[in-house]
């Protein structure tokens, strides 16, 4: 890194110690560099103006001239806010401010000519601006030395010091001068000629100060290029160097244990795909080098039935295999579903979790160490330095997004050569995420429901409608058939949601459905997150046998149960579900032959956001379109979640928007690599230094072995 870029922020003039202070903690923004790549989110087309008369609610943004008028505050407590207008020779416009009122009451001059930029709204028949930029009109003159005027984000504690967006353009244009040189090429001469010739350093100049549309289209698309590309690189790299350094058990042995399970206790023909990917597995367990695999598939599509015939093929070459779930119910129903498949066979399989009982731990223990136990199912249990294996030769990872990076990490130590690695999830995952989550990880996807599986009806009903809802729910009992009614989550380790109204909700739920299907005639029980492991179990395991008709729950029984008479899942308050929760949900049906169903209860005033994810639900049941939608509506970060989303910082690119770019940054990299796996050649130096730079202090998140 050149000197000048690692200067400290407070040294660039219009900064100092305080406004230096400011920008580390509220931006992050401690050096030069930081702050070139503190990148505009838009631009404005600063030369065109809107008169008043031109104005509606559908324009994404409109820049008006006019006189402002004098600021009053009205409204009391939380309604309190600011008001004003401003004028133009066609009309005036309403302004109103919930917040910051006391500065902008110091700072703003009613009776001068503003310049206003900001979003249009309607509210009561006029047109209305809340939170405008606005700037005096002569002091906007004087700054405008572009038509294109980038954007930044900022903070109300910056804004309240001086430091809002145009303010961040200005230290912008005082640090470009300063950059002469400092900003080395990181691509080769090769891929910048591809990229259109466009440098980095006239990248960074022209994404801050654009001389026109085109060149700056140019400069974003080089800046997200490069970024996406090293991304892939890296995770490109490791997966090559794993491949060539981690040498794995060879298992080349598909015997007894396998094809008998295969021909004689096979509860189903596999699918095409799971075909398919048991192929991908068998290649990759057979190569002599580590298999590091991601499968995923909808509910119900069979990925329990493909790790276990992974797990048999270990057996057959000698092996004993884990698989881990997040929870202790998950690793039950495996335990289970395992158990039953392998029934009559000589395959030993145990259960090992927190709950397991000291005298049966040490029992297992003890087989484990022997190699007495082919197969362990279990959760975070397994990860303990007690559990010893004698020969483990594979590890099946369930929902691997649960687990800290380091806790897989303690599983594969359990063995001299590194176990073989199959990570399964039953929640698709978009191309975009998982090109950059796990693209150091050969991906496979069982996109096929097994045969006899009927496509599960999604309908949305409004809660005038509870009656007919209920009216079918008698029906589909009358028939035998088993209901789900589900209340949004109760947050585990929070004690106020817990206690508030999540809880309510589900009690009077409870309440209410046990009055609408009295006993004798229906049984009605309820599972929350609140009740003991004892209590939860029992009314679980009676729903399964029959012995309840309707089982009313909160999302824990997104996973883990597997009832293929239940018929009907309800979700009550659908509005307050995520899409991938709501797709996992529904997977709780649909598990026998028969025609089921899911019904979406809203209120009847949705928001655009909570429409276009039911729209979804009831359009398709394709888990991969829907994590597209989930993309599309929540982003990358709240997708995926904070805590271990493995999502790298983007400082431009957007793994929404910029697909598109990701899939050719991924297409190069892979040539690149190809034709020059360690970057030696003189004319890939930059590249390799780049990376090298890249990676010093920084984990790869996305590597699970």
């Amino acid at each position: 890194m050149q000197e000048v870029l690692a200067t400290p922020i407070e040294f660039l003039k219009g900064v100092g110690p305080q406004r230096g202070a400011l920008l580390r903690s509220e931006l992050n923004i401690a050096t030069y560099l930081d702050l070139l790549q503190h990148f505009p989110f838009r631009y404005v087309d600063r030369s065109r103006f809107h008169r008043i008369t031109e104005l509606s609610e559908d324009l994404p943004q409109a820049q008006l001239r006019g006189i402002l008028g004098p600021l009053h505050m009205i409204g009391e407590k939380q309604g309190r806010r600011m008001v004003s207008t401003l004028t133009d020779a066609t009309g005036s416009v309403d302004l109103v401010w919930f917040k910051g009122a006391r500065w902008l009451q110091s700072s703003l001059k009613p009776g001068q000519e503003y310049i206003l930029f900001g979003k249009p709204n309607a509210f009561k028949g006029r047109i209305n601006f809340p939170h405008p930029e606005l700037e005096l009109a002569a002091t906007w003159e004087q700054g405008l030395d572009a038509a294109l005027q980038p954007v930044y984000s900022t903070t109300e504690k910056l804004t309240a010091k001086g430091l809002s967006s145009r303010a961040i353009w200005k230290l912008m244009k005082t640090l470009l001068p300063q950059l002469e040189g400092q900003l080395p090429e990181v691509l080769s001469t090769e891929l910048v000629d591809w990229l259109g010739g466009v440098s980095r350093e006239q990248a960074i100049r022209q994404v801050h100060a654009p001389q026109d549309q085109a060149r700056l289209d140019a400069a974003l698309h080089r800046l997200k290029f490069e970024e996406l590309f090293f991304i892939q690189l890296q995770l490109l790299e490791q997966k090559l160097l794993l491949q060539q350094s981690l040498r794995g058990n060879v298992f080349t042995t598909v015997g007894d244990h396998f094809n008998r399970f295969y021909q004689e206790h096979l509860p189903f023909e596999l699918t095409g795909a799971q075909k398919r990917v048991v192929k991908e597995i068998r290649k990759d367990m057979g190569s002599g080098h580590q298999m590091n695999r991601l499968v995923q598939g909808d509910v119900g599509s069979g990925k329990t039935l493909v790790g276990l015939l992974s797990m048999l093929i270990a057996l057959d070459n000698g092996f004993q295999s884990a698989l881990m779930a997040p929870t202790e119910i998950l690793a039950q129903q495996h335990f289970a579903t395992i158990s039953r498949f392998v029934e009559g066979l000589p395959i030993e399989v145990r259960l090992l979790t927190g709950n397991t009982k000291q005298a049966e731990r040490k029992s297992i223990l003890t087989a484990l160490a022997q190699g007495a136990i082919h197969i362990v199912v279990g959760t975070h249990a397994l990860l303990e330095d007690r559990v010893v294996f004698q020969r483990l030769g594979l590890v099946v990872i369930d929902e691997q997004h649960r687990f800290g990076v380091a806790q897989r990490a303690r599983l594969w130590t359990k063995s001299t050569v590194p176990p073989h690695v199959l990570v399964m999830t039953a929640t698709p995952i978009p191309r975009t995420l998982a090109m950059t989550l796990y693209g150091d990880l050969d991906t496979s996807v069982i996109d096929e429901l097994p045969p006899g599986r009927k496509p599960i009806r999604t309908v949305h009903r409004f809660d005038s409608s509870r009656n007919a809802v209920f009216g079918f729910l008698e029906e589909e009992i009358a028939k035998g058939r088993q209901v789900y009614v589900v209340y949004p989550l109760i947050e585990e380790g929070d004690p106020e949601k817990m206690m508030g109204k999540e809880l309510k909700d589900l009690t009077d739920g409870f309440e209410s459905i046990s009055r609408r299907f009295p006993l004798p005639k229906y049984a009605v029980s309820m599972v929350h997150g609140r009740m003991d492991q004892a209590t939860k179990d029992y009314e679980m395991a009676r729903f399964k046998k029959g012995g309840t008709n309707i089982l009313v729950a909160t999302t824990v029984i997104e996973v883990g149960v597997d009832v293929p008479n239940a018929s009907v899942m309800v979700i009550e308050n659908a509005e307050r579900f995520g899409l991938s929760q709501l797709h996992q949900l529904r997977g709780r049906v649909g598990r026998g032959a028969e025609q089921s169903y899911c019904i979406l209860m809203t209120d009847d005033k949705l928001g655009n956001d909570a429409r276009a994810r039911i729209e979804t639900m009831v359009r398709t049941n394709d888990g991969f379109e829907i994590a597209e939608t989930d993309l599309r509506l929540r982003g990358p970060g709240d997708l995926m979640g904070t805590q271990q989303s493995g999502l790298p910082e983007l400082h431009i690119a957007d793994l929404v928007a910029d697909v598109h770019v990701l899939q050719q940054a991924r297409q190069v990299a892979m040539r690149l690599l190809d034709m020059d796996p360690e970057l030696k050649d003189p004319k890939h130096a930059p590249m390799r230094s780049a990376l090298a730079e890249r990676k010093r202090g920084k984990p790869l998140w996305g590597r699970i072995s």
